[in-house]
């Protein structure tokens, strides 16, 4: 209709084609105005309806009452109704700022704020539970909608057109007719950003901003403290034993992911979202609400980092900090207003006090291990306690390589040792890789113990059998873990043969003498009797003497035990059975000549490298027994 009218005003106007400047009638301008002048009074007279309608302070209002409930048509009125009254007041104030229209404008204009920030709290305050930080994330980055503000979720144009609100709820409805869900969550959201974008442009944003900004944040500090995150000092760290602050480093890794991952970046979106209209309001609403326990949050690990430092808080500083490495871009973003630099500022020098702290960890590892003097023998030839300790703790190391080749990476290796450096010249070792090199000194340096080690013995077997149980241990360790993949196969497969090098010379020392007891070749049969027995006498007495030796001697793992067991029976007991079947006969009835059936050697050689001791202790009465029986 009113473009109807004003094309009837230009038609009636007269016009010259060639007269570049028109003149216009005298009576068409008041004749504008005046139709100006009708509207804004229409506008006027129905925005004092609707908004009357919704007055806080009238006899109809209950609190029951809601705009945005329903199909929310009163909303799109109401909200429609103040954009009119918005324009009629700029109307008013150009006729005369004293115009009584104007200021009956102004009384309603306030009574409409105030009904909008009556309904921005109530839905706000009412729908916590659909404004949760992972509703809000998921809602609004599967959304279509194209109204999305411009945020860290995508970018989209500003439309200030009065049909905006409309758009917006005509999008909505034609997804769900189009079988698209709308979540709660987005149809709240969708009502706050109209409130918020209404009040905003009647330069009410005030009063909206403070109602968000209060109940925001009491949801955040309520959800931090639900996930035991507290504000804590230097010393009150530093005071506590490692069993309490141990549980309060696990309580902080899983608060830590939710915060990042759920809360911190659901309260970017929701802010994004509602104050679309206007980026300095949503950047002080952000920063307002998480800057602070945010802060907070990342400071906690750099308090940890700055505390005592012990080897066993190794792996909880590595968890610390994976968990704030892992998540630096989700940090960035969502804190990526300038006045939320403090909090990338904190979590960035929490990762270098962490890295700090881990390497001064390592050196004192290592200074450890070097300084360690393995001063007894271990029962049995067993693994070393230190064996144990330095590789349990180094496979658990690596698995957290990736974050250690990020703190070693500019901390280079220096060795002031006489060892030969063809040792970390492997070309299984990637040279990139400073975490590689790393992991094999410190394994070298470990070796070296043992070695050291090795020499507590008194018996040379025994050394060399301590040599293989710890040198073995070593390298299952490294080849079963991600330290095999760090220090390379050519490092295992050289290591597995040195491991052969030891168990066979164990064998040597401790058997030599039972081979040597029998003659070179067994199968003669043609001994004096007197030689036989000395063979038989000598074989007994020999065998006798290393069993009851090595009955408490161990092996722990049972591969390499059945490996050197097969191994001395072969080259024991064929040719035992060799000179045993020969002469047997000349000793009938002698058993204390012929005390050992072949049988019986496999028998007792299956007993040893358990560490029973006793119970395998040589029985002459009973194997004589066993010998008759054979016989």
């Amino acid at each position: 209709m009113r473009s109807k009218l004003f094309a009837s005003s230009k038609a009636s106007s007269p016009t010259n084609s060639n007269d570049k400047s028109p003149s216009r009638s005298p009576i068409s301008t008041p004749s504008r105005q005046t139709f100006s002048a009708s509207i804004m009074e229409e506008d006027l007279l129905y925005a004092e309806q609707i908004i009357n309608r919704w007055d806080l302070n009238s006899s109809l209002y209950t609190k029951q009452d809601s705009l945005f409930t329903g199909d929310k048509y009163e909303a799109r009125q109401f909200i429609k109704s103040v954009k009119n009254l918005q324009s009629a007041m700029h109307y008013f104030v150009s006729e005369s700022a004293r115009s009584d229209k104007l200021i009956h404008a102004q009384k309603l204009m306030q009574v409409a704020m105030k009904r909008l920030e009556k309904e921005f709290y109530q839905i706000l305050s009412g729908n916590r539970d659909v404004l949760d930080s992972e509703s809000v994330s998921v809602s609004v980055s599967g959304s279509k909608r194209s109204s999305r503000p411009r945020s860290i979720i995508s970018e989209a144009s500003e439309d200030d057109d009065a049909s905006e609100e409309d758009d917006r709820v005509s999008v909505s409805r034609s997804s769900v007719c189009d079988g698209e869900r709308v979540s709660p969550s987005e149809l709240v959201m969708e009502d706050l950003k109209s409130i918020a974008d209404c009040m905003i442009s009647s330069g009410y944003g005030q009063e909206c901003i403070k109602i968000y900004k209060i109940i925001r944040k009491s949801i955040v500090d309520e959800t931090l403290y639900n996930l035991g995150v507290e504000k804590y000092s230097f010393n009150q760290i530093n005071k506590l034993d490692w069993d309490t602050l141990e549980l309060k480093i696990k309580k902080w890794l899983h608060a830590e992911k939710v915060a990042v991952k759920s809360l911190f970046y659901g309260e970017r979106i929701l802010c994004d979202y509602v104050f679309s209209s206007a980026d300095r309001i949503r950047e002080s609403c952000f920063s307002d609400i998480c800057k602070d326990r945010a802060t907070s949050l990342f400071e906690f690990p750099e308090l940890v980092a700055k505390s005592k430092k012990s080897m066993e808080r190794m792996f909880r500083t590595l968890d610390m900090y994976n968990a704030v490495s892992d998540q630096w871009n989700e940090i960035e973003m969502t804190f990526s207003f300038e006045s939320t630099v403090i909090v990338r500022t904190q979590a960035v020098t929490s990762l270098v006090k962490l890295g700090d702290a881990v390497r001064a960890m390592l050196t004192d590892f290592e200074t450890a291990i070097q300084k360690e003097t393995l001063k007894n023998a271990v029962n049995g030839g067993g693994i070393h306690p230190l064996t144990r300790y330095v590789m349990n703790y180094l496979v658990f190391l690596s698995d957290y390589s990736p974050a250690l080749n990020d703190i070693v990476a500019d901390w280079p290796l220096h060795i002031q040792s006489p060892l030969p450096e063809s040792y970390f010249s492997s070309t299984s070792l990637d040279e990139s890789s400073t975490i590689s090199s790393r992991f094999a000194w410190l394994v070298l340096v470990l070796l070296c113990k043992i070695d050291a080690g090795a020499e507590l013995y008194k018996d040379v077997a025994q050394s060399y059998l301590f040599l293989v149980n710890n040198l073995n241990y070593v390298v299952s360790k490294v080849k079963n873990s991600n330290l095999g993949i760090l220090i390379g196969d050519e490092w295992i497969e050289k290591h597995e043969l040195k491991v052969k090098q030891y168990a066979a010379n164990y064998e040597r020392m401790a058997w030599s003498k039972v081979m040597t007891s029998l003659p070179d070749d067994p199968t003669v049969d043609n001994l004096p009797i007197e030689t036989a027995r000395d063979c038989f006498r000598r074989f007994n007495l020999q065998f006798d003497d290393v069993y009851k030796k090595q009955s408490t001697w161990i092996i722990p793992d049972s591969k390499i035990r059945d490996e050197i067991k097969i191994s001395i029976a072969k080259k024991i007991v064929p040719c035992y059975r060799a000179f045993y079947e020969n002469y047997r006969d000349m000793f009938r009835g002698v058993d204390s000549v012929v005390r050992f059936a072949p049988e019986d050697l496999g028998n007792y050689l299956s007993d040893l490298f358990h560490g029973n001791g006793a119970p395998g202790s040589v029985n002459t009465t009973s194997h004589s027994s066993s010998s008759s029986s054979s016989r």
